[in-house]
């Protein structure tokens, strides 16, 4: 996806587009000429994402089934073109204790957060590499990065995001697809009203959520840019280093934060 607003002759997907960065960037590259096509599994939300949006073509999708997911894009291409770009927005995020968490809630975020994600990098990604061009853009999360409690199964599946898009991208490096890793700090997004309603971190207080329009406006720069990892917010990007090289000073942070 170019600098440029003109995004004319483009064909884009979007997970988790019924609401939150998902619905944003849709209206946005349909406002740009683009083609989107949304995929979730929520119908109201996919109705207005698209009201009143030209451009915009709507699927009711589980992420997590394979052969539906497979099914879906080979609809879209049909009806839409070849894919030349891919934003992976769809997640969940409720918050709890690793062992208060309720078992299956656990493995909800992991299916949907990575199993969905590894569901929609075999659909789609095999066309764009085989026809040289494209954009693969993977929603994972500092929290992915940093470690916070009460976040261990959503920060594990964003972990995982993160490490598999890596490597993802230096598998494909020289296959004139473009790939990005958004590792971005708390947004202002419905996620989190999920987390609220089960336990708030303290550490999520540090500042005020980011302005999705800011993370995506990142994600272009970052791939106008010839990079890779879209840190946003303040000291994302310098708390990611304090973690590799200093990873107990983080801990400690945690724990008084927290108060334990």
């Amino acid at each position: 996806m170019s600098a440029s607003s003109d995004r004319k002759g483009q064909v884009i997907l979007i997970t988790g587009g019924g609401s939150g960065m998902g619905r944003l960037a849709a209206r946005n590259f349909c406002q740009q000429g683009a083609l989107v096509a949304v995929f979730d599994v929520n119908e109201e939300g996919l109705a207005e994402t698209a009201q009143g949006v030209e451009g915009l073509s709507t699927w009711k999708v589980d992420i997590t089934d394979f052969a539906a997911v497979q099914a879906a894009v080979a609809e879209l291409e049909s009806k839409l073109g070849p894919l030349t770009g891919v934003y992976n927005a769809a997640a969940i995020m409720p918050f709890g204790k690793i062992l208060e968490h309720n078992n299956a809630v656990q493995h909800k975020v992991m299916d949907i957060n990575f199993g969905g994600f590894i569901n929609i990098t075999q659909a789609t990604l095999p066309g764009m590499v085989a026809r040289g061009r494209g954009d693969f853009i993977s929603f994972a999360s500092s929290a992915g990065l940093l470690p916070i409690m009460y976040a261990g199964v959503y920060a594990a599946s964003k972990a995982a995001v993160a490490m598999y898009t890596e490597i993802l991208y230096h598998e494909n490096i020289n296959s004139g697809v473009r790939f990005v890793c958004v590792c971005p700090a708390v947004v202002k997004t419905p996620l989190l009203q999920q987390a609220k309603d089960t336990v708030w971190p303290k550490m999520l207080d540090q500042g005020a959520p980011l302005d999705p329009q800011e993370v995506i406006d990142d994600i272009e720069t970052v791939l106008n840019n010839g990079k890779f990892w879209v840190y946003s917010g303040k000291g994302t990007e310098t708390g990611t280093r304090i973690r590799r090289f200093f990873p107990g000073l983080i801990w400690k942070q945690v724990h008084k934060t927290e108060g334990f």
